[in-house]
């Protein structure tokens, strides 16, 4: 549950840091003392957008921190994050340039991180949730996040997105077929004379090494033979000489050891050329003419010089584009494959309809629970006799489902339930919203509510009756009130109260856990407006007395 919050240089907030316990804790005050900045800036936290017009007049940053017990819920997450601790901070500060910074115990974080987080930690309930009830998606998220149907509508969503897909592909397949066939043609004749040419990989260098070789042949070997004659020949050769210098200088070393340097280097060039003249050897034994080769060789660098210039490329892309092509007619084969594409598309059409069937069940579950429980509380919320219905009718299949949510309430006894559009007043919605609300969160396992000026709109016994709903949802939540009603006030376990004091330059505003005293005040405030009476203090003592 949240511990504690820290606000500086807020809106009109220069500094205030209160603390929290469990149970129903309300905040009053006069219109416009700050109430609200109290969940604006909470909400700031929890990864809301801000800008630069939340920082108080005169200030240079806007800093807020709030602590919070680490939910069960919420550790596997931190765990992840590096994060796991029994305790956890969040933090946001905006700069006047706009900028926005978000930490999370200390380490820098996103926005979206705060968000996710959030979730975990509490739910908003604002001063116009109502009128969302309005909404027609409105009503399927909160009919699908009081159910808990993430599990079943996520699946929906992926299969979804691929029947899609899928459709669309053979669509554009079936679209395309007359330009495929040109385009599969065109490709297929290509693809036709590389295969016949057949180029290997690497196969224009190998051949070009080939041609220089085989043209050049009586050369290389009148080269070869001469170069032989001159290392080993029977005349004078290199090999002679070197052996009749070795035998000249090898008795001299006995005299003069310094020719041995002269001496290695004549040996060593001996060994190199007798290596050289066996090499020489070698290669006149296997090398010959051969013109049925040269021509076969001439042949084929002609054929690839033919195809590179009809495919306006250099030969050695031959075998690459032979690569390219058959991928091409592969590609262009599977897209144009009707009966496979149309295959795949009713596949996934049958996965995404059996998850929706399994959507559809669970919502009709949820819903008339949820019915009845709400119908429930309304009875106590100055709407006896009325009854509130979820509807979830069949609707066009959807990226959310198949099924078409719709709230209906008759506002009284033997009406038809109809759209809350058409029949339910400002009020009512306020109440039918506020009891959803109750009823969604006692399922759910948020540890803090806030609830912002949700009695707009009701008085009276009624109102006491909200003051004690809320009391009773303090016994399982953290719930936090931002009320206008002395009976909602009254019902609560702790009592804040915001005031706003103008100074000589600027107007701030303060926040106060009031003793019993101090409540007692502020509740027959709200019950006598600026003149206190000793009989409105009485009266606020008895709502106290009466609420505990």
């Amino acid at each position: 549950m949240l511990r504690s919050l820290h606000i500086r240089d807020f809106v009109i907030v220069e500094q205030t840091e209160l603390q929290f316990d469990a149970g129903f804790s309300v905040f009053t005050g006069e219109t416009g003392a700050g109430k609200s900045i109290l969940i604006d800036a909470l909400a700031l936290t929890l990864g809301a957008r801000g800008d630069s017009t939340a920082i108080r007049e005169g200030a240079d940053k806007a800093d807020i921190s709030a602590l919070f017990d680490v939910p069960p819920s919420l550790r596997d997450m931190l765990a992840e994050l590096e994060l796991d601790d029994d305790e956890l901070v969040l933090r946001r500060v905006i700069d006047r340039a706009g900028k926005s910074k978000a930490f999370i115990n200390g380490v820098p974080g996103t926005l979206n991180q705060l968000k996710t987080i959030g979730s975990y930690l509490l739910d908003i309930h604002g001063q116009h949730a109502h009128q969302k009830l309005l909404e027609r998606q409105e009503q399927r998220i909160l009919l699908d996040t009081h159910g808990q149907h993430d599990d079943l509508l996520t699946p929906v969503q992926l299969h979804w997105k691929d029947w899609q897909q899928a459709q669309q592909k053979l669509e554009r397949a079936r679209n395309n077929q007359r330009d495929a066939q040109a385009e599969r043609e065109r490709l297929e004749w290509q693809l036709n004379e590389l295969t016949r040419l057949a180029p290997g990989e690497g196969e224009w260098e190998t051949i070009n090494a080939d041609y220089n070789r085989l043209a050049n042949a009586s050369a290389l070997l009148e080269g070869a033979a001469g170069a032989l004659a001159l290392l080993d020949g029977e005349d004078a050769s290199a090999i002679a000489a070197l052996n009749a210098a070795i035998h000249r200088i090898e008795p001299l070393l006995r005299n003069d050891p310094g020719l041995q340097e002269v001496y290695d280097a004549m040996e060593s060039a001996r060994i190199a050329a007798a290596e050289a003249a066996s090499d020489l050897g070698s290669y006149l034994d296997k090398a010959d003419l051969d013109p049925a080769r040269l021509a076969e060789t001439e042949e084929r660098m002609g054929a690839m010089f033919s195809a590179a210039r009809k495919f306006r490329l250099e030969p050695e892309g031959l075998y690459e584009r032979l690569q390219e092509l058959t991928k091409a007619v592969e590609a262009l084969d599977s897209e144009s494959d009707l009966a496979a594409l149309e295959h795949t598309a009713a596949r996934h059409e049958a996965l995404y309809r059996e998850a929706a069937a399994r959507l559809t069940q669970a919502r009709k579950r949820t819903a008339g629970t949820l019915s009845r429980e709400v119908t429930k509380a309304l009875q106590t919320l100055a709407m006896k006799g009325s009854k509130f219905e979820i509807s979830v009718q069949s609707s066009e299949p959807g990226a959310t489902g198949m099924d078409h949510v719709q709230f209906n309430v008759a506002a009284h006894a033997g009406s038809e339930p109809r759209p809350l559009a058409k029949v339910a007043s400002g009020g009512e919605l306020a109440r039918i919203s506020l009891a959803l609300s109750v009823m969604a969160n006692r399922a759910h396992q948020v540890p803090t509510l806030i609830y912002d000026e949700v009695d707009t709109g009701i008085g009276g016994a009624v109102a006491e009756v909200v003051g004690k709903l809320l009391r009773d949802l303090g016994k399982h939540h953290q719930v936090l009130c931002v009320t206008h009603l002395p009976q909602v006030a009254a019902c609560a376990h702790h009592h804040f109260e915001v005031q706003k004091k103008q100074g000589k330059h600027e107007t701030v505003s303060r926040i106060d856990l009031l003793d019993d005293p101090a409540r007692t005040e502020e509740i027959a405030r709200m019950l006598g407006g600026l003149k206190i009476t000793e009989t409105t203090r009485k009266h606020a003592r008895e709502m106290l007395t009466h609420a505990d």
